[in-house]
C-alpha cells in the first residue's frame, strides 16, 4: 500500500499528503487536497498514560473485568490493531472509514463527514426530541452491533458518523475483548454510552428508557445479564460517589451516578416482570 494508489489523488495531491505525514505532529488531522479529504491518525512513541497505570492497579484489587485496560501496544502493532478492527467491521458489513494508506506509525483514512456529536450539538438547542432520538439511534445501532458479535470498545458519539439510513463506527483503538469476555466487553459498551446519554438527554428518564430498550432488543442476552452483574457491583459505589458530588459534583462523577443508578433501575423492573 501506497500513497499513490488512494484514489482521486494527483500528484501534487501525493506530495502535500507525505509532507504532512512527515513533518505533521498532530496525532489526528484532516488533510483537504484538492478532490477529496482525508485524515492522518498517528501512533507515534509515547509513555503509558497515568490514567492506565492507575486502571491497571485498580483492575488487580478489583474483581471486575470491565476494568481492565486493552494491552498497550507499540505504534506498529496499534496500526495494525486498528486496521485489522476496521476490516473486521466492514466484513460484518458496518459502516468505517476506508483505510487509504498504513505505515508503522501512521494511517490515511477517508472522510466520513460529520460525527454524531457535531449532529448532537447542532440539535441540542433547537430539536431536543431530534437530539433525543439521535442518542436512542446511537444505543439502537450498538444493540445492532453487539448481535453481530462485535464490541466497539468506546462507543462515544464522537466516534460515530452518519452512514446513509444508519450510523458508522471509527476509532478502534481499544479492543477490550483481548482482556475480557465478549460479553463483558458489550456490557462495557452500553455503560459508557449510557454515560453519554445520562445527563445529556433532554427528556431525561424516557430518552433513557427507550435508549435502553433500543439496545437490550438487539443485545445478546449474554450481554444483558453482564450488564446487570456489572451495574450490580458498581451500584455499591454510588453512596461514596454521591457524598464525594455533596463536596465537588464534576461532570464525570454526575455521569458515573445518573447511568449507573438508572441502569440498576432498568435491572430491578426487569427482574421484576
Amino acid at each position: 500500500m501506497d500513497l499513490s494508489s488512494i484514489p482521486d489523488l494527483g500528484a501534487e495531491d501525493v506530495e502535500t499528503l507525505l509532507a504532512v505525514l512527515v513533518a505533521g505532529q498532530k496525532r489526528v488531522q484532516r488533510v483537504p487536497l484538492s478532490r477529496r479529504a482525508v485524515w492522518i491518525k498517528r501512533h507515534g512513541d509515547k509513555e503509558l498514560p497515568l490514567w492506565r497505570l492507575l486502571q491497571s492497579a485498580l483492575a488487580r484489587l478489583v474483581p471486575l473485568t470491565i476494568l481492565r485496560p486493552s494491552i498497550y501496544l507499540s505504534p506498529a502493532r496499534m496500526i495494525e490493531r486498528e486496521v485489522r478492527r476496521i476490516h473486521l467491521f466492514a466484513e460484518r458489513e458496518f459502516a468505517v472509514p476506508e483505510v487509504l494508506y498504513a505505515s508503522k506509525a501512521a494511517m490515511v483514512l477517508s472522510d466520513v463527514g460529520i460525527t454524531v456529536q457535531h449532529r448532537l450539538g447542532e440539535l441540542k438547542r433547537d430539536d431536543p426530541a431530534g437530539h433525543d432520538d439521535l442518542l436512542v439511534a446511537c444505543a439502537a445501532e450498538l444493540g445492532r452491533l453487539h448481535a453481530a458479535g462485535l464490541c466497539h470498545g468506546r462507543p462515544y458519539p464522537r466516534d460515530m458518523f452518519f452512514a446513509g439510513g444508519r450510523l458508522g463506527f471509527m476509532d478502534f483503538e481499544e479492543d477490550p475483548q483481548t482482556v475480557m469476555p465478549l460479553a463483558g466487553a458489550q456490557a462495557r459498551d452500553i455503560w459508557l454510552l449510557f454515560l453519554q446519554i445520562a445527563t445529556g438527554a433532554h427528556l431525561g428518564g424516557e430518552t433513557h428508557d427507550r435508549a435502553y430498550a433500543a439496545w437490550s432488543k438487539r443485545a445478546p442476552p449474554e450481554a444483558i445479564a453482564e450488564l446487570r452483574r456489572m451495574t450490580c457491583f458498581l451500584g455499591g459505589f454510588l453512596s461514596f460517589a454521591r457524598l464525594i458530588g455533596r463536596v465537588h459534583m464534576g461532570s464525570d462523577l454526575q455521569r458515573f451516578i445518573v447511568a449507573t443508578s438508572y441502569l440498576m433501575h432498568a435491572f430491578i423492573n426487569y427482574s421484576a416482570e
